[in-house]
Parts: structure tokens; sequence; C-alpha cells
């Protein structure tokens, strides 16, 4: 069995009053991992941590945040090893997950270094005489992240990455269903030599969660959160926020439409929905969800999509995109969202069969906007195709969503893609490419209900610092008085 610690102030720790808790993964026979059961005692002593550190840490160099967080990049890639066994133990990720999660961690850390030297600020001219009016960007303090267990290793790299170049100081709360995955995360900034303090380590039993977020989240010393998880979760993290008066960078759920229009490259749109749709079981904030498919070719597009599926590996050989789901959990609601929509007409036209926490990959015809398929997120195998009449109609069955994240377009007529691109509603839209898509220096974010703010490059670098405005007078300045 695994065993993760608490780190705070660079320390490995067990919780307040010794208590710890066990993972049981999804295809595991027994414990996958044991880990510290942190309270809000815990809580508040890794942001007092955090606190002690920002006065020192926010005075340090872009070079040496950049020295550092290019090393934390070559300790996650040390950390291969370690980090795939946990994935697999808590997650029943596949190795292929598993290399893709490290891969892009390392390169948001590579990023975020690069990111040092470009806190940018501005000159403004002023109506007063003499005076220089500058608009500086400083780091905010404590930062906290709360990383969930889709993509672990990502997901937790995102939610620290960019504050600490920024110069702030950071706690990632790590989420239960892969509390060794995070804690091995955050052991590379330490390992990597980041100053005790810098960079805290908290994860808590299930039950604990709303304790432990509230204390994180309600210390005085905490001034910026960030969340990525289910619009549920991420409306009470919201309203804690606020009622702190906190910004909060909020990265939610998706139901992500990918159109195929009728001059569509089909193999292509074929070959995008399949990768965008279960990559990871379809775990992923971004997975295709929806294909809203000219009525005119849907019936070949949906040959060419079935015969691509068909060739994966099966599920319980974790060896191409499809693995274990997260839990049972999960499989009960895929299946309640398959019968709702096959009771209502809609076709099956592949998989819908499950053994334990492995599911095929499901591909649904005929999905119309009475069923739950349509709207509810499925976050597994499942992909529903929709067909639509002329693009008036697609526009408005895209945009039938109460998400915003990211979105798709396949055509040949550029142009027309471009519009429809401006028109669809969500943070995300790709043209000619899967909705599945992640790069460090990216703005990424949704609308409506998935998200509040943007990760990534520059837009990121506005989220975790305060923008000041300094003046100096240069001259004798008039009053009128």
């Amino acid at each position: 069995m695994l065993n993760a610690s608490l780190i705070i102030d660079g320390s490995n720790g067990t919780a307040q009053g010794g208590r710890v808790f066990q993972r049981v993964g999804p295809t595991s026979a027994g414990a996958a991992s044991e880990a510290p059961a942190g309270t809000a005692t815990d809580a508040k002593l890794a942001v007092d941590a955090a606190a002690r550190a920002f006065s020192t840490w926010r005075e340090s160099g872009p070079g040496e945040r950049r020295r550092l967080l290019t090393e934390a990049a070559r300790r996650l890639e040390l950390s291969a090893p370690a980090l795939t066994e946990a994935m697999t133990a808590e997650l029943g990720a596949t190795e292929l997950w598993a290399k893709t999660n490290l891969h892009l961690g390392a390169e948001m850390l590579v990023e975020a270094a690069a990111l040092t030297t470009q806190i940018s600020g501005q000159i403004i001219p002023s109506d007063v005489q003499g005076s220089l009016a500058l608009a500086v960007r400083q780091p905010a303090g404590v930062c906290l992240g709360i990383a969930p267990w889709n993509a672990p290793v990502i997901l937790a790299v995102r939610a620290v990455a960019t504050a600490l170049a920024c110069g702030n100081t950071v706690i990632l709360k790590g989420s239960e269903l892969c509390p060794m995955t995070h804690f091995l995360v955050a052991k590379c900034f330490v390992d990597a030599g980041f100053p005790p303090g810098v960079v805290n380590y908290v994860v808590n039993a299930p039950a604990d969660a709303p304790a432990v977020v509230e204390a994180l989240i309600a210390h005085p010393a905490t001034r910026r959160v960030n969340f990525t998880g289910s619009t549920k979760v991420g409306r009470i993290i919201g309203s804690l926020a606020a009622a702190s008066m906190k910004p909060a960078l909020l990265e939610l759920g998706g139901k992500a439409p990918l159109l195929v229009l009728e001059d569509a490259d089909l193999d292509e749109a074929a070959r995008a929905v399949a990768f965008g749709a279960f990559a990871n079981c379809g775990q992923i904030c971004m997975s295709t969800e929806r294909v809203i498919v000219a009525d005119a070719i849907a019936e070949a597009f949906a040959r060419k999509l079935v015969a691509h599926v068909s060739s994966f590996a099966l599920p319980q050989a974790q060896q191409g995109p499809l693995g274990s789901v997260v839990g049972t959990n999960a499989v009960s609601h895929c299946k309640a969202l398959l019968d709702d929509a096959i009771g209502k007409g809609a076709r099956l036209l592949h998989g819908g069969t499950a053994g334990g926490t492995f599911m095929d990959a499901t591909i649904v015809d005929s999905v119309t906007p009475q069923m739950r398929l349509f709207h509810e997120e499925s976050f597994g195998p499942m992909v529903g195709l929709i067909r639509f009449g002329d693009e008036a109609e697609a526009l408005s069955l895209a945009n039938a969503s109460e998400y915003g994240l990211s979105s798709a377009i396949f055509s040949r007529d550029i142009s027309k893609a471009m519009a429809l691109a401006r028109r669809i509603d969500s943070g995300i839209c790709h043209i000619n490419g899967p909705t599945v898509h992640d790069e460090p220096q990216m703005p990424f974010g949704g609308t409506k209900q998935s998200g509040l703010g943007r990760f990534g490059g520059e837009a990121g670098i506005a989220e975790f610092t305060e923008l000041r405005w300094i003046t100096i007078q240069t001259t004798s300045r008039k009053y009128p008085f």
C-alpha cells in the first residue's frame, strides 16, 4: 500500500490527532493508498506557513523562480515510475494516460518557468503634470489550489505553477481519490529546493472536505483560490470565496459539442471524436459529449466512427484509451443516461456494456434535447450523435447547454467555420481539431456554468497577481487650495 503525507512548512507529517484514511482504487483488491486525514487545524497551519514564507519568497528574483520551476519539472519526470504506479492503483489509469499527464505536467512547469520574466507593467499617461503613473503587477500572497482526480498530475501542477512563478506561496489541496498521486506531485517541488512553506500539501478524508476547504479559504492570509472540478462543487467554492471577498478561478464541468458540417472530412472528424470522447474513458472536462452532425452525412459518419472505435483494445487490457472509470458510481450514472436515451427513442450503435468499472466505448445515435444525455455531463466513455438540418439549427443545438468550456467544428470551409466559432458560447473552439486539446501557454477556461477566469500563459499571470496603480510626482504639484 502506498503511503502519503502532509507537507507543511517543508516537512512531511501526519494529520492532527494522527487520523488516516484509505483510498480503495476501482480495480484494486484492497486499499491502494493511505493518507493523513487532514483537519481544519492542519489547514490553518499550512496557510500560516505559506504566509510566513511569502514575505521572503515574494522578493525572489525571476531567475531563482525559473531555476526552481525547471528543477521541479525534472523531478516530476524522474518520478514517472512512482506516479504511474500511484495513478494506476488509485484511479485505474492506463499507462498511456499516466504518460500524457507526466508529459503535459512537466511542460506546464517549463512554461511557468518562462513566465517569470513576463510579469510586466505599464506606464499610463497622466493628466497631472509631472506625474509618472505606473500599473504594476505584484504577487497576490497565499494562493490555494484545489486539484481534482481525473487528470491528477496535469491539474495539480496547473493549480500551483503559475502562482509560484508570480512570486506567490501556495497550498495544494489534494483529492481524496488520489492522495498519493497528489502528494508525489507536491513532493517534486520540495525536492527541487523550494524554500520551506512556499509549497504546502493538505489532503483530507472525504467526510472532512467541507471543514478543511472552508478553513483554507476563510483564513485571512489566503488571497487567491483556484478550483478545478464539478460545477456543483465549484458553486460552493465560489460562494465561500465570495464570502471572504477573494477572487476565485473556477474551471468546472463541460458538455462539449463537436459540429460535423456537410462538407467535413468525415475520416478526420471520426478520428477526432473517437479521441475526444474516449481518451481517459471520457473523464476529461473537455471530452466530446455531443456530436452535432448534418443529417445528410450522419449515417456515413456514424459508420466511420463505429468502425474506428471497434478497433480499440478491450478496456480490461489497459492498453488503449479505455481503462477503468473512477468507480461504480460512474458506471451507474452512465447506465442511467443510456437507459433514459434508449427509452426515448435513441439508438445504441456501439458498446453499452460494463464489467465492474470497465466500460465499453458507447455511441448513441438520434439523441434529442428531451433526453438526459443531451444535457447532463456523462463524464464517462459515452457520446451522443445529434442530427441537424441547417447551420442555424446546429448553432442552436451547440448552445443549448448550461456549459461552455470546449467545442469544435469540422468543415472544409474555414470562413464558414470561423463565423460559427465566433457564435458558439464556449471559452475554447477548435476548427478541424478535437475538443480535447490543452497547451500550457494558452488561455484555458470556460463560459456559463463551465467556470470563471483563465489558466495559462499571460492570462494566468493576471489571475495570480494584484494590479496596482503607483504614481511618482516628479515636479511640484499644483493644488486648488
